[in-house]
Protein backbone atom coordinates (compact mmCIF):
# COMPACT_ATOMS: atom_id res chain seq x y z
CA UNK A 1 0.00 0.00 0.00
CA UNK A 2 1.08 3.73 -0.83
CA UNK A 3 3.66 2.36 -3.24
CA UNK A 4 4.51 4.65 -6.30
CA UNK A 5 3.32 1.89 -8.30
CA UNK A 6 0.03 2.27 -7.03
CA UNK A 7 -1.59 5.29 -9.09
CA UNK A 8 -0.53 5.10 -12.59
CA UNK A 9 -1.84 6.72 -16.48
CA UNK A 10 -4.18 4.47 -17.87
CA UNK A 11 -6.07 4.56 -21.35
CA UNK A 12 -9.35 5.95 -20.67
CA UNK A 13 -10.93 4.17 -23.74
CA UNK A 14 -10.53 2.74 -26.72
CA UNK A 15 -8.49 5.47 -28.93
CA UNK A 16 -7.79 4.54 -32.73
CA UNK A 17 -5.81 6.31 -35.56
CA UNK A 18 -5.01 5.51 -39.36
CA UNK A 19 -2.35 6.50 -41.81
CA UNK A 20 -1.14 5.69 -44.97
CA UNK A 21 2.45 4.96 -45.78
CA UNK A 22 3.77 3.97 -49.43
CA UNK A 23 -0.23 2.87 -50.30
CA UNK A 24 -0.31 0.34 -47.15
CA UNK A 25 -3.26 1.20 -44.57
CA UNK A 26 -2.37 1.44 -40.86
CA UNK A 27 -4.85 1.57 -38.49
CA UNK A 28 -3.82 1.67 -34.44
CA UNK A 29 -6.28 0.88 -32.04
CA UNK A 30 -5.42 1.06 -28.39
CA UNK A 31 -7.05 -0.17 -25.10
CA UNK A 32 -6.74 -0.32 -21.47
CA UNK A 33 -6.43 -3.69 -20.69
CA UNK A 34 -5.95 -4.43 -17.02
CA UNK A 35 -5.18 -8.38 -17.25
CA UNK A 36 -3.66 -10.59 -19.86
CA UNK A 37 -7.42 -12.00 -20.42
CA UNK A 38 -8.57 -8.60 -21.19
CA UNK A 39 -5.64 -7.68 -23.42
CA UNK A 40 -6.11 -11.07 -25.27
CA UNK A 41 -9.97 -10.23 -25.62
CA UNK A 42 -8.60 -7.27 -27.10
CA UNK A 43 -6.52 -8.67 -29.82
CA UNK A 44 -9.03 -11.16 -30.91
CA UNK A 45 -11.70 -8.70 -31.21
CA UNK A 46 -9.59 -6.60 -32.87
CA UNK A 47 -8.84 -9.96 -35.74
CA UNK A 48 -12.42 -10.21 -35.86
CA UNK A 49 -13.43 -6.49 -36.90
CA UNK A 50 -10.30 -6.62 -39.22
CA UNK A 51 -11.10 -10.02 -40.73
CA UNK A 52 -9.25 -9.35 -43.88
CA UNK A 53 -6.70 -7.62 -43.54
CA UNK A 54 -3.06 -8.46 -44.29
CA UNK A 55 -2.04 -8.41 -40.85
CA UNK A 56 -3.44 -7.81 -37.20
CA UNK A 57 -0.41 -7.19 -35.22
CA UNK A 58 -0.24 -6.72 -31.40
CA UNK A 59 1.99 -5.84 -28.14
CA UNK A 60 0.35 -5.14 -24.39
CA UNK A 61 1.99 -5.00 -20.57
CA UNK A 62 -0.11 -5.40 -18.08
CA UNK A 63 0.74 -3.65 -14.79
CA UNK A 64 2.41 -0.20 -14.40
CA UNK A 65 4.83 1.95 -16.57
CA UNK A 66 7.12 -0.12 -18.10
CA UNK A 67 6.48 -3.28 -16.36
CA UNK A 68 7.45 -6.62 -17.55
CA UNK A 69 6.06 -9.13 -15.79
CA UNK A 70 2.55 -9.79 -18.00
CA UNK A 71 3.61 -8.46 -21.20
CA UNK A 72 3.42 -10.34 -25.04
CA UNK A 73 3.43 -9.03 -28.85
CA UNK A 74 3.28 -10.62 -32.10
CA UNK A 75 4.07 -9.85 -35.47
CA UNK A 76 1.38 -11.79 -37.02
CA UNK A 77 3.25 -12.70 -40.16
CA UNK A 78 5.07 -10.04 -40.71
CA UNK A 79 9.24 -10.39 -41.01
CA UNK A 80 10.28 -11.81 -37.29
CA UNK A 81 10.92 -8.77 -35.16
CA UNK A 82 9.51 -5.76 -37.75
CA UNK A 83 6.28 -5.52 -35.85
CA UNK A 84 5.63 -6.40 -32.66
CA UNK A 85 8.61 -6.34 -30.93
CA UNK A 86 9.10 -2.72 -31.99
CA UNK A 87 5.37 -2.11 -30.60
CA UNK A 88 5.87 -3.32 -27.59
CA UNK A 89 9.20 -1.41 -26.97
CA UNK A 90 6.88 1.93 -27.24
CA UNK A 91 4.64 0.48 -24.45
CA UNK A 92 7.44 -0.08 -22.47
CA UNK A 93 8.76 3.48 -22.17
CA UNK A 94 5.58 5.34 -22.91
CA UNK A 95 4.69 5.80 -19.48
CA UNK A 96 1.27 4.68 -19.50
CA UNK A 97 -0.01 1.14 -18.27
CA UNK A 98 -2.34 -1.99 -18.55
CA UNK A 99 -1.97 -0.64 -22.39
CA UNK A 100 -2.92 -3.35 -25.20
CA UNK A 101 -2.05 -2.35 -29.47
CA UNK A 102 -3.30 -3.31 -32.22
CA UNK A 103 -1.90 -2.53 -35.59
CA UNK A 104 -3.54 -3.17 -38.33
CA UNK A 105 -2.14 -3.24 -41.71
CA UNK A 106 -4.03 -3.69 -45.04
CA UNK A 107 -0.75 -4.22 -47.57
CA UNK A 108 -1.01 -1.22 -50.74
CA UNK A 109 1.22 -3.24 -53.02
CA UNK A 110 4.53 -1.82 -52.05
CA UNK A 111 7.19 -3.36 -50.12
CA UNK A 112 8.25 -1.38 -47.12
CA UNK A 113 11.44 -3.73 -45.91
CA UNK A 114 12.45 -3.98 -42.83
CA UNK A 115 13.40 -0.89 -41.71
CA UNK A 116 10.51 0.73 -43.11
CA UNK A 117 7.99 -1.95 -41.03
CA UNK A 118 9.83 -1.13 -37.98
CA UNK A 119 9.27 2.51 -38.18
CA UNK A 120 5.85 2.04 -39.42
CA UNK A 121 4.41 -0.04 -36.62
CA UNK A 122 6.38 1.62 -34.24
CA UNK A 123 5.17 5.32 -35.43
CA UNK A 124 1.40 3.99 -35.12
CA UNK A 125 1.40 3.08 -31.66
CA UNK A 126 3.78 6.62 -31.17
CA UNK A 127 0.74 8.70 -33.41
CA UNK A 128 -1.65 7.20 -31.23
CA UNK A 129 -0.03 7.85 -27.89
CA UNK A 130 -0.01 11.76 -28.48
CA UNK A 131 -3.64 11.51 -29.04
CA UNK A 132 -4.86 9.10 -26.32
CA UNK A 133 -6.68 10.32 -23.75
CA UNK A 134 -5.77 9.20 -20.02
CA UNK A 135 -7.34 7.77 -16.90
CA UNK A 136 -5.66 6.79 -13.61
CA UNK A 137 -5.17 3.66 -12.18
CA UNK A 138 -6.72 3.70 -8.66
CA UNK A 139 -6.21 0.51 -6.22
CA UNK A 140 -9.59 -0.13 -4.89
CA UNK A 141 -10.92 -1.96 -1.93
CA UNK A 142 -14.17 -2.99 -0.91
CA UNK A 143 -15.81 -3.05 2.92
CA UNK A 144 -18.51 -4.81 4.19
CA UNK A 145 -20.54 -2.66 6.29
CA UNK A 146 -23.55 -3.89 8.57
CA UNK A 147 -25.39 -1.03 10.32
CA UNK A 148 -28.81 0.07 12.06
CA UNK A 149 -31.62 0.99 9.81
CA UNK A 150 -31.46 4.43 11.71
CA UNK A 151 -28.22 5.21 11.09
CA UNK A 152 -28.77 4.12 6.83
CA UNK A 153 -29.52 7.76 5.45
CA UNK A 154 -26.20 9.13 7.09
CA UNK A 155 -24.22 6.49 6.00
CA UNK A 156 -25.37 6.87 2.53
CA UNK A 157 -24.86 10.80 2.76
CA UNK A 158 -21.34 10.00 3.74
CA UNK A 159 -20.30 7.83 1.52
CA UNK A 160 -19.61 10.17 -1.66
CA UNK A 161 -17.15 12.44 0.81
CA UNK A 162 -14.79 9.48 0.29
CA UNK A 163 -15.64 8.10 -3.53
CA UNK A 164 -17.10 5.59 -2.07
CA UNK A 165 -19.99 3.60 -4.09
CA UNK A 166 -22.38 0.48 -3.15
CA UNK A 167 -21.93 -2.65 -4.97
CA UNK A 168 -24.01 -4.79 -3.11
CA UNK A 169 -26.73 -4.42 -0.04
CA UNK A 170 -28.96 -7.09 2.00
CA UNK A 171 -31.54 -5.68 4.41
CA UNK A 172 -32.79 -8.38 7.17
CA UNK A 173 -32.48 -7.36 11.06
CA UNK A 174 -29.78 -4.84 10.27
CA UNK A 175 -28.71 -3.45 6.80
CA UNK A 176 -25.35 -5.15 5.04
CA UNK A 177 -24.20 -3.48 2.07
CA UNK A 178 -20.64 -3.99 0.22
CA UNK A 179 -19.07 -0.54 -0.42
CA UNK A 180 -15.84 -0.27 -2.87
CA UNK A 181 -13.61 2.92 -2.89
CA UNK A 182 -9.79 4.10 -3.08
CA UNK A 183 -8.12 2.52 -1.19
CA UNK A 184 -6.18 5.96 -0.26
CA UNK A 185 -9.64 6.33 1.43
CA UNK A 186 -10.67 3.55 3.16
CA UNK A 187 -9.16 4.50 6.51
CA UNK A 188 -10.07 8.11 6.73
CA UNK A 189 -13.91 6.35 6.17
CA UNK A 190 -13.65 3.55 7.91
CA UNK A 191 -12.96 6.20 11.16
CA UNK A 192 -16.03 8.85 9.89
CA UNK A 193 -18.34 5.85 9.96
CA UNK A 194 -17.24 5.04 13.06
CA UNK A 195 -18.17 8.24 14.59
CA UNK A 196 -20.88 9.00 12.93
CA UNK A 197 -22.51 5.84 14.39
CA UNK A 198 -21.12 6.21 17.60
CA UNK A 199 -19.25 2.44 17.11
CA UNK A 200 -22.73 1.15 16.52
CA UNK A 201 -21.63 -0.53 13.37
CA UNK A 202 -19.63 -3.73 12.18
CA UNK A 203 -16.79 -3.09 9.28
CA UNK A 204 -14.92 -6.02 7.72
CA UNK A 205 -12.15 -5.40 4.54
CA UNK A 206 -12.95 -7.99 1.74
CA UNK A 207 -9.57 -9.32 0.04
Amino acid sequence: MGQVTDRYPIPAGQHRVEEEINRSRFITTVAYTPSVDAARDFVAARRAEFTDASHNCWAYLVGPPGATGQVGYSDDGEPHGTAGKPMFTVLEHCGVGDIAVVVTRYFGGTLLGRGGLVRAYGGGVKLALESLPLAEHRPMVDLSLIVEYSFLAQVQHLLPDFEAQIVDQEFAADVSLRVRLPESRSEAMQQALLQLTAGALLIGIDS
